[in-house]
């Protein structure tokens, strides 16, 4: 019980796996959930190869039950949670009206579901970490295509800003329990999500991220530096790019956020 244990969703590739990793490496005990249970099995022995100690389970995070027992297992065997990252996420590209509406709600399910379940289900045993421990966090993937409607990514775009919205507000709720509620703000990353992913957006400013630049940032903002501690900062940037966007958008008018984002889209 004196390891802190993270719990990641979407754990078997990608940003999930990265994070998974680092933790690791520093010691951390790994819950790793996902429905690949391929990757979870290579990811356990890579973690197992580092000296390090993970529980594996298949996880649909968009069965609230499911998910809350996922939590209860993990903890009921660490005796602790002390960082829940809500990482999976599924992203539909193309316009809007030409993608099936159940593509839509599936999209819906698993990025806005998926957050929901996962904050729900994790509280009371982050509540009860913090108040043993000092501390615990919640770490909610965002996306740079929250800070403005993005065309070719209508929806994917709207469930990050309900990440966004939900961050926010938990945050300022549960910070009496001495849980911290942040969100990461990558633009796009180089990971199966985005192999095939072609809009106007990704042409303008490309797939520049990696995965680890991703984990790092997540491990960094669980261990915020002084200066991002004594501001409480909420939401983390990943990337040049996506600090410039978020930076020129909080001091633009709305109109010219508009414009640059229209331009960035491919002027449509």
């Amino acid at each position: 019980m004196s390891q802190p244990t993270v719990l990641v969703t979407g754990a078997a590739a990608g940003i999930g796996r990265a994070v998974a990793l680092t933790f690791a490496r520093q010691g951390w005990t790994v819950g790793a959930y996902d429905v690949d249970e391929a990757g979870l099995a290579t990811l356990a022995t890579e973690v197992e190869g580092l000296g390090g100690t993970v529980r594996t389970g298949r996880l649909d995070v968009t069965d609230a039950a499911a998910f809350a027992g996922a939590v209860d297992s993990l903890v009921g065997a660490t005796g602790r949670l002390d960082v829940l990252v809500n990482n999976a996420g599924v992203l539909v590209g193309g316009w809007f009206a030409d993608q099936d509406v159940e593509r839509h709600r599936r999209e819906v399910d698993i990025n806005v579901g998926g957050v929901l379940n996962g904050c729900h289900a994790g509280f009371e045993h982050l509540r009860t970490t913090a108040a043993a421990h000092g501390r615990a966090t919640v770490v909610n993937m965002a996306s740079a295509s929250a800070i403005y409607g993005q065309p070719e990514l209508a929806n994917y775009s709207a469930t990050k800003f309900y990440v966004r919205g939900l961050t926010e507000a938990l945050d300022l709720e549960w910070g009496r329990h001495g849980v911290r509620v942040v969100a990461m703000w990558p633009l796009f990353v180089q990971t199966a999500m985005t192999t095939t992913l072609k809009t106007g957006t990704t042409s303008s400013l490309g797939i520049r991220l990696g995965p680890q630049e991703v984990a790092d940032a997540v491990w960094a903002a669980v261990h915020p530096s002084r200066p991002r501690a004594a501001i409480h900062q909420v939401h983390f940037p990943v990337g040049l790019q996506t600090r410039a966007l978020s930076l020129g958008s909080r001091f633009s008018p709305g109109w010219l956020t508009r414009v640059v984002n229209q331009r960035l889209g491919g002027g449509h």
